[in-house]
């Protein structure tokens, strides 16, 4: 009887102690990561490794490279696509691999690069970075100005050339300060040319769409008018449209003769936006003054082109977004889209097909 007693009594505490004892606490698995498809990281093609860090924190990244090495297991993971400097290429090929994919991310504005309409197909949805890119864009339009009326670049290479033994005193420029400017397409980018504009005391006559409101106008001291009387009027015209159909060749031959002979014609939209052709005859006859271009079709040009061998002209490539801190914005504004989609919130910049 005894020695029951001390049995039961050993398990009472046995089961004491179970009680006390503390469960290992259950290890939770991590959540997975969309995955999201980019060119490559670094090199000449690829994503920088910074920005790559910055899109390693909400996606797994998946290169062209590792998708083509394995279709089949890498192409059911993508749930995104960061397009940046329009890689990677999206067609149908591509978009058929990836049955999982939802949302295309471009980097940067223009769009004219994605085919809208085949993707929207796909039911895949398509944003851009309007905001990101603005202040450099049009940083970059007023820089491209300064430098034509100041020939800057020619200056440049005067100042450093071995054959230089004196400046010559009738080498002279043009004044941007009260000055008249025209920009054709006054959006987002366009308005923000104009603030800057502003601070020169420049005249500012603009084409757009739709009209500023009145307050917008005033606040920039901005003038609306029909495209053919800015052109007339304008010492230096400023391109800031979107690449579309209709804006394809805006300016040609026509255009470009209705623009004063000491005019200059800034473009910061994209290449095909201007008759190359119609531009170097242009320049040429000196029917306008020059032209400071940070687009061209195709980029970059053949080196042949005749562009490339007129003094008077500025050519610089494609460098309007191309600061490190639009750089950093643009793909945060990106990564807000996708997980915008991904997450089924309402889509702060999506784009949809015309």
């Amino acid at each position: 009887m005894l020695k029951y007693r001390m049995l039961h009594g050993l398990w009472q505490v046995a089961k004491g102690l179970q009680r006390t004892v503390p469960e290992h606490p259950k290890v939770m698995a991590e959540p997975q990561l969309p995955g999201l498809l980019i060119m490559g990281i670094g090199g000449t093609h690829g994503v920088q490794e910074s920005l790559a860090a910055l899109l390693k924190k909400h996606f797994c990244l998946i290169t062209m490279k590792e998708l083509l090495e394995n279709k089949k297991e890498m192409g059911k993971k993508i749930q995104s696509i960061f397009v940046s400097e329009f890689r990677p290429t999206i067609d149908r090929e591509l978009l058929e691999s990836l049955p999982n994919l939802k949302v295309i991310g471009n980097s940067g504005v223009g769009v004219d690069h994605l085919n809208l309409k085949m993707i929207s197909n796909f039911g895949v949805k398509v944003t851009n970075t309007p905001h990101a890119v603005a202040d450099s864009t049009a940083d970059m339009g007023m820089a491209l100005m300064l430098a034509s009326a100041r020939r800057l670049v020619e200056g440049s290479q005067i100042a450093v050339s071995p054959d230089t033994n004196y400046f010559a005193a009738d080498w002279l420029g043009v004044e941007v300060t009260r000055a008249t400017l025209g920009i054709i397409g006054m959006g987002r980018i366009g308005y923000k040319v104009a603030q800057r504009a502003r601070a020169f005391e420049m005249r500012i006559l603009y084409h757009n769409r739709n009209r500023r409101s009145k307050e917008e106008e005033q606040a920039v001291g901005a003038c609306y008018c029909e495209m053919e009387d800015l052109l007339q009027k304008s010492d230096f015209v400023m391109l800031v449209v979107n690449l579309t159909p209709q804006t394809e060749k805006l300016i040609g031959k026509k255009e470009l003769g209705l623009m004063k002979p000491t005019a200059t014609l800034i473009n910061i939209s994209r290449g095909a936006v201007i008759d190359q052709d119609a531009l170097v005859e242009a320049l040429q006859n000196k029917t306008i003054k020059a032209a400071a271009l940070d687009v061209t079709y195709p980029e970059p040009l053949p080196r042949n082109h005749p562009l490339l061998k007129l003094s008077n002209v500025i050519i610089t490539p494609h460098i309007g977004t191309a600061t490190v801190q639009a750089t950093h914005m643009t793909a945060e504004e990106a990564i807000a889209n996708m997980l915008s989609v991904l997450n089924c919130q309402p889509i702060p910049s999506e784009v949809f097909p015309q």
